[in-house]
C-alpha cells in the first residue's frame, strides 16, 4: 500500500510539472514595443489574471523594428506597436494579423478619429488597435533657458555648441524640413520631400553637427545626458519629461512655433505568433480606460481611450491636453509612410557619417 502511495504521488507530481511546463510554455507573450510600454505598473495585473509572464524588448525606431520583422525574426514576438509612418506596411505585408474585434470589446471606446485613419485597415480587415499617441517635442534645461524656447532654430545657436541632442531617427530630418518650410502649405509633404529638398535639410542637419553633444537611440540615454548636464535641448518624447520630472530635474517641454512631428501607436499581433489568443486578450486589456490611464502615469503620452480622462486630475486631463485635444492635434503633423524612406535613410546617414 505504501510503494502505491509513494508511485501514486510520483505521478501526481510529473503531472504537476508537465502541466506547470505546458502552462509556461502556451502562457506567454512576447513583445516588441517601445520603451513604456511594458512596465509593472500595468501589465503586473495581467500577468496575474491570465497566469502568464511578459516578456518585452524595446526598440529604439521603426526601422529597427521592421528590421527584425523583415530580417526572421518575427517569430521571436506576439505583440509589436509600430507608429503611424509603418503600421500600414506592417498591416499590407503579411507580417500582422488581422484582427477579430468582437474579442476586444473595449475598441468600440478608442478615440474615433484614430480608429477612424486608414493606418492599420486594408480591404475590411483590421490589423491594430490605437493604443497611444503624442507629439516630439523640444526639451530643454529650464536653468539654461529663463524663457521657454520659440522655434527649432535654437538647437542651432552656436552658444549651444556641443550641448544639443537629436533622435537617431527620422525625425530629425522632419525637424530639420520644418525648420525650412517644407510643411508649407501641406505638413503631408514632410514625408515625401524631392530630391532637392533632401539635399538642403542635409546641409541644414550638417550645419547642425558642431552642437551635437550625442544623437541618442534610446529614452533612458537621453533621459540620462540630461541628468548628467552633458546637453541643455534636444527632441525627445513626453516620457523623457515624465522620467526627469520625476528626478526632481529642471526640465521643460515645448511644442515651437514651427509645429513638431508626431506618431500615433498602434498594438499589432505579429501573424508568426504562436500566442494569437492571449494576445488578443492583452491587446483588449491594454485599451481598456484603467489601463490607459496607468500607461499615460508612467509615458506622459495621450491615451487613444477619451475614458481614461474619468480617472485623472484636471491638472494630469489639462497637462495632456485633453481639454482641448483637437488644438492639440493641429500641433502635431502625425508621421505617416514615408515612399521614399530609403532615401530619407541615405541622406540621414550621410549627415551622421560626416565628420
Amino acid at each position: 500500500m505504501r510503494k502505491w502511495r509513494l508511485l501514486t504521488l510520483a505521478a501526481v507530481a510529473a503531472a504537476a510539472i508537465l502541466s506547470v511546463a505546458s502552462c509556461s510554455k502556451t502562457q506567454s507573450l512576447n513583445l516588441l514595443v517601445w520603451e513604456g510600454y511594458a512596465d509593472p505598473a500595468f501589465v503586473h495585473d495581467f500577468e496575474v489574471a491570465q497566469h502568464c509572464t511578459i516578456s518585452a524588448s524595446y526598440m529604439g525606431s521603426s526601422d529597427e523594428l521592421v528590421a527584425k520583422l523583415r530580417g526572421g525574426s518575427a517569430g521571436n514576438y506576439d505583440v509589436i506597436s509600430p507608429s503611424s509612418d509603418v503600421a500600414t506596411m506592417i498591416a499590407t505585408s503579411g507580417l500582422a494579423e488581422p484582427l477579430d474585434l468582437t474579442k476586444i470589446p473595449t475598441y468600440g471606446q478608442l478615440s474615433a478619429r484614430l480608429r477612424g485613419m486608414p493606418l492599420v485597415r486594408v480591404a475590411d480587415k483590421v490589423y491594430g488597435v490605437p493604443f497611444t499617441w503624442g507629439p516630439n517635442p523640444l526639451l530643454y534645461d529650464t536653468t539654461k533657458f529663463p524663457t521657454e524656447p520659440a522655434s527649432w532654430a535654437v538647437l542651432w545657436d552656436p552658444k549651444y555648441k556641443g550641448q544639443i541632442s537629436v533622435w537617431d531617427e527620422l525625425s530629425t530630418v522632419y525637424m530639420a524640413a520644418q525648420l525650412l518650410g517644407y510643411d508649407k502649405p501641406d505638413p503631408s509633404h514632410l514625408y515625401n520631400l524631392n530630391d532637392e529638398e533632401l539635399e538642403n535639410v542635409k546641409k541644414k542637419l550638417l550645419e547642425l553637427k558642431p552642437n551635437i553633444r550625442k544623437m541618442w537611440a534610446t529614452g533612458g540615454e537621453l533621459t540620462n545626458l540630461f541628468e548628467n548636464h552633458e546637453v541643455v535641448a534636444a527632441m525627445g518624447w513626453p516620457l523623457m519629461t515624465n522620467q526627469l520630472r520625476q528626478a526632481n530635474f529642471p526640465i521643460g517641454e515645448t511644442i515651437p512655433q514651427e509645429n513638431t512631428t508626431g506618431w500615433i501607436d498602434h498594438l499589432m499581433i505579429t501573424s508568426a505568433s504562436e500566442h494569437k489568443e492571449l494576445a488578443m486578450k492583452f491587446l483588449e486589456y491594454m485599451i481598456q480606460a484603467q489601463t490607459q490611464k496607468k500607461v499615460t502615469d508612467v509615458t506622459g503620452y495621450d491615451p487613444a481611450n477619451p475614458g481614461a480622462a474619468q480617472f485623472m486630475t484636471d491638472a494630469q486631463k489639462k497637462s495632456l491636453h485633453l481639454d482641448d485635444v483637437d488644438e492639440y492635434m493641429t500641433r502635431i503633423y502625425f508621421w505617416q509612410q514615408v515612399p521614399r524612406r530609403a532615401k530619407y535613410n541615405e541622406i540621414w546617414n550621410e549627415v551622421k557619417a560626416a565628420q
